[in-house]
């Protein structure tokens, strides 16, 4: 674990404080943690693989709607695409 000493103006640790009381938190650590892992996934969401865009894009392009008769002939279709 890390440590780390921060500096905060009044807005920014009232704001911390009204955090850690809403969702129960126990220090402003724990907040500062909270607001960390609430936006990674916003600011941080993987991209998808170049490859597998291509193969959807692939897909797309036949049509909307494709019957399959099992899932083995859908899975060969995607691996194929």
């Amino acid at each position: 674990m890390v440590q780390a000493m921060i500096t905060l103006e009044e807005h920014q640790d009232r704001v911390l404080t009204i955090i850690k009381g809403k969702y129960g938190l126990k220090n402003k650590s724990d907040a500062i943690n909270f607001v960390i892992e609430k936006f990674e996934s916003e600011f941080l969401e993987p991209e998808l693989k170049p490859e597998f865009v291509k193969r959807i894009q692939k897909i797309e392009k036949r049509g909307k709607f494709i019957h399959y008769k099992s899932i083995e002939d859908l899975r060969k279709d995607v691996e194929n695409a």
